[in-house]
């Protein structure tokens, strides 16, 4: 791992416990929004990535199966079928 992941890491925390304290500051404060905007959030992200997954497999191209061949049965030695 390099200096540039530990870096975005460290951001990712500092911003996750800032955002941690503007929701409990809002819960605190009886704030209609310190619900409201989360749930917004969380909803429209599940909402976008089913809708992703929809579009997924609605465009996939399927292409279609190469014919199944019968395989071929091998002579025996001197190309007469043995008899057992």
């Amino acid at each position: 791992m390099n200096d540039s992941s530990r870096t975005q890491g460290g951001l990712i925390c500092g911003a996750v416990a800032i955002l941690a304290l503007l929701f409990l500051g809002g819960l605190l404060r009886e704030s209609y929004w310190a619900i409201a905007i989360p749930v917004a959030t969380l909803t429209l992200f599940i909402l976008g990535l089913s809708f992703w997954v929809g579009w997924t497999i609605m465009t996939i191209q399927v292409e279609p199966e190469p014919p199944i061949e019968a395989p071929v049965a091998d002579p025996a030695p001197g190309g007469e079928a043995q008899a057992g």
